[in-house]
């Protein structure tokens, strides 16, 4: 509860309302217009799911989701299993869920005793530097401490940018000078974190594109510098994709996936996208949960995944 000027409360968002605000384009994109093609008390047979299919590529799924999920509803259609557009919608969120739930079977890696390092990757423009600001506030809130390691050295304004979050979340960051060695500002944030008893080291890494055979080496230099240092690091290692640039985002997915050893997705600008069902594809298509999303400009914009709120969000 929000205690006001004038002594009244408001009651905060909570998750799913939030969540649910986020996907509003998608929603429309998506659960309206079955509606429209659906109309009430019709039946529902393969002619309407054809129309379903349309749908459903519109909202990104990408075409072998979606063929895989109209293959199972066709046949409960062929044998008149699907009375009307309620229990269709009904259908299509149980398949939405278990494709989500399926990919976020592995829980994120915890240790203790040692700082949790937590790699951080993905194409220049995603939202890469902001996420890890966010990341920041969204564990420092929950009583954490957090280092930040600005290992992004090719790009001077990297570095630049990761120390404004860091003053904006109060949060450390461990830097050295652009074209810097970006592996001996990771030896030196894992040596501090160390010393001081951190919970987290976020660890900012180049941008640059994923064609790139020397920035894989460097990431898998920077691999190897953190396990010498720290047992089982990197923890995590997040990718983040921008969720408007849905498919084409898969294929530099997949590269970043088989060099960097991506173990979660982190999904931005969910809220400026009616394509949010790039969530289900990328589950489904790369094996990886999605662990956080990204709903909004401000410092506390972003949210832990929860397959269950968001496949109710997009039919509420």
């Amino acid at each position: 509860m929000i205690q006001t000027l004038f002594g009244s409360t408001e009651q905060k968002p909570s998750l799913f309302e939030r969540m649910k605000e986020a996907v509003t384009r998608t929603r429309e994109n998506l659960s309206e217009r079955i509606e429209e093609v659906v109309s009430f008390g019709k039946e529902i047979d393969r002619a309407t799911l054809d129309d379903l299919e349309a749908i459903l590529i519109g909202a990104d799924l990408g075409s072998s989701t979606t063929h895989e999920i109209l293959q199972k509803l066709r046949d409960k259609a062929d044998r008149k299993q699907i009375k009307d557009v309620g229990e269709l919608k009904r259908l299509l969120k149980q398949e939405l869920l278990a494709i989500l739930e399926a990919a976020n079977q592995q829980p994120p890696q915890r240790v203790e005793g040692v700082p949790e390092v937590i790699l951080v990757v993905g194409v220049n423009g995603t939202g890469k530097t902001t996420t890890i600001g966010k990341l920041s506030q969204f564990l420092r809130a929950d009583g954490k401490t957090v280092l930040l390691c600005a290992a992004d050295t090719f790009r001077a304004a990297a570095i630049d940018q990761l120390e404004v979050w860091g003053e904006r979340t109060g949060t450390e960051v461990i830097h050295t000078k652009p074209g810097g060695d970006p592996s001996a500002v990771l030896y030196d944030a894992l040596q501090a974190a160390n010393a001081r008893h951190s919970d987290y080291v976020i660890v900012d890494t180049a941008g640059r594109l994923h064609t790139k055979t020397n920035l894989m080496a460097e990431l898998e230099k920077m691999r190897r510098t953190a396990q010498r240092i720290i047992a089982g690091a990197p923890h995590e290692t997040l990718l983040v994709m921008d969720a408007t640039t849905g498919q084409n985002g898969l294929q530099q997915a997949r590269l970043f996936t088989a060099a960097a050893g991506v173990t979660g997705i982190v999904l931005t600008k969910l809220d400026g996208t009616a394509k949010g069902g790039v969530v289900v594809a990328i589950s489904r298509e790369l094996g990886l949960p999605v662990r956080y999303v990204g709903v909004g400009e401000k410092v506390g914009d972003l949210l832990r995944f929860d397959p269950q709120q968001f496949v109710d969000s997009l039919f509420t």
